[in-house]
């Protein structure tokens, strides 16, 4: 590389700050595999190991990559989208394009894709994907009226929390409650690493746009009303459901996975990416042309963007599919087998470590500390939702062994999440339910939800599958409501605290203190 070029040394610095900082994401859950296949507790094969490795190895480079695409093309793409669109003044065209992009967006999203196959035995994959894209498409729409005309975001969460679980409620008298899990884990998937950067980016450009006192939270919201959406949805599609419940375990299998090739398993990232990306790049480049009119360097900027997130992703999607996906259900269904106990405490451990791998995680916490001038930083941010993921996942294993409704974990945790929300300031409020689906990444999807699998295929056989492994999504985007506004919470008594303290101070010398008017 020739870093003699100003725009080429940039370039390569800021890959080397990307590389760093997907080493340290990664390296946590990495050894933490290694170390447990030195134990009794999991019998991982050399061969796995070495596949193990590998695949780590591009997973770091893939996030590297994604990164670097996501912050030179993805998030400018959707801020300029966002204040395009609104400078126009067209409020019919910046809904309607808002709705549709949401739509195309996530009909394309891999996470998506992943959860659907997974429960294909169940539910129409294809079906049940336009369902959770119109669901986002809806809710996107609702989500730019929020910020056009400055409704407030916790009304507006407690109303379709309220309504969603009305929709619990009917799927329940009419004896399908199984769906229940299926239905929430769609809210937590949809939020992927291609459709995070976009929609934050979008909400940002919209807010910045339209201005006003509160500017800077009237741009968060937009995930966690994206993520209700496909819970609605794929509510409304469970009631109508009929035929076989019985659910198939996919074949988790490393074995399976190579023999078909790694090769054909690049290719069908290749695809399912390029299928994603094709559609945003295709949107963008219209909107360009008839309302954008951006400079040729942006332009070029955002084309050699889109090439590091497609490269990125396809290398992050394929290491997980290789090698994250049948670890995972091998130390699950194994642990559980040797020592349900010690699987609880071991959840914990990879639901904190899990999370800082995620891609979307560090896009989100970039823009966060940006947008809150550092109020908010990245390193509190990521202690909150590594603490948040980790209880979660814990919970989903003591779910799994006592087998009970995930109810009794969503009912009083969202209860808690809509309390808290009235106790700290509206930004932190914001923060939190999008950091909730956006901490339900691939990683969650892919890692996480067989590992859960695993041991509930051990502890409570196949049939139960439906019923107690899936959730662990819907419980990774709860969690975070409740650490993040936590934050705020503490931020807001501590000022209090400050206030109260200097009052006294006053009063103590008060009689002492004489004070002269001119």
């Amino acid at each position: 590389m020739d870093k003699s070029n100003p725009i080429l040394a940039d370039l390569w610095k800021s890959l080397r700050e990307k590389l760093k900082e997907s080493l340290i994401s990664v390296m946590p859950i990495s050894i933490l595999v290694l170390l447990l296949s030195l134990t009794p507790w999991v019998d991982i094969s050399k061969k796995e190991l070495a596949v193990f490795t590998g695949a780590a190895f591009l997973l770091i480079i893939g996030i590297s990559l994604f990164n670097l695409g996501a912050d030179m093309a993805m998030t400018p793409m959707g801020q300029y989208i966002g204040e395009g669109l609104t400078k126009s003044r067209k409020l019919g065209i910046l809904l309607s394009v808002s709705m549709l992009m949401g739509i195309l967006i996530t009909v394309a999203e891999p996470d998506l894709s992943v959860l659907a196959g997974q429960v294909s035995a169940v539910m129409n994959g294809t079906l049940l994907i336009l369902t959770v894209g119109v669901g986002v498409g809806l809710f996107l729409l609702l989500a730019v009226v929020k910020i056009v005309f400055h409704v407030d975001l916790t009304s507006l969460l407690l109303f379709f929390y309220m309504f969603m679980f009305c929709l619990v409620a009917m799927l329940l008298d009419a004896g399908k409650g199984s769906f229940l899990p299926l239905s929430f884990d769609s809210g937590g998937v949809t939020t992927g690493p291609i459709t995070v950067p976009f929609i934050m980016a979008l909400g940002v450009g919209i807010a910045l746009t339209v201005g006003g006192r509160n500017a800077r939270e009237n741009s968060f919201g937009l995930i966690a009303l994206c993520s209700v959406g496909p819970i609605v949805a794929v509510l409304l599609l469970s009631m109508t459901a009929k035929g076989d419940m019985n659910f198939a375990i996919p074949d988790y299998s490393m074995e399976t996975i190579l023999h078909e090739g790694a090769d054909n398993l690049f290719f069908a990232k290749m695809f399912d990416v390029g299928k994603s990306l094709v559609l945003i790049v295709i949107f963008f480049f219209v909107l360009q042309a008839i309302i954008l009119k951006l400079p040729k360097i942006k332009i070029i900027q955002i084309l050699i963007g889109i090439v590091h997130t497609f490269v990125g992703l396809v290398l992050f999607l394929a290491a997980v599919e290789m090698a994250f996906m049948p670890i995972g259900f091998k130390i699950g269904s194994q642990m559980a087998a040797y020592n349900p106990a010690l699987l609880i405490g071991l959840a914990f451990i990879i639901g904190m470590v899990v999370v800082l791998a995620e891609p979307a995680v560090h896009v989100l916490n970039n823009q966060v500390e940006e947008i809150t001038g550092g109020e908010v930083s990245k390193r509190q941010m990521m202690i909150a939702l590594s603490v948040g993921v980790g209880v979660s996942i814990g919970l989903s294993v003591l779910r799994v062994y006592f087998g009970f409704s995930l109810l009794y974990y969503l009912v009083p945790g969202y209860l808690i999440s809509l309390g808290l929300s009235f106790f700290v300031p509206k930004l932190y409020t914001a923060i939190a339910f999008d950091s909730g689906g956006v901490a339900s990444g691939p990683l969650t999807s892919s890692f996480i939800l067989p590992l859960v699998i695993g041991s509930c295929v051990t502890m409570q056989g196949v049939p139960a599958v439906l019923d107690f492994a899936f959730g662990v999504v819907a419980m990774v985007a709860m969690t975070p409501l409740i650490t993040i506004q936590s934050l705020g919470f503490k931020s807001v008594m501590a000022v209090r605290a400050r206030d109260n303290a200097a009052m006294r101070r006053i009063l103590a010398s008060a009689d002492d203190q004489i004070i002269y008017f001119e």
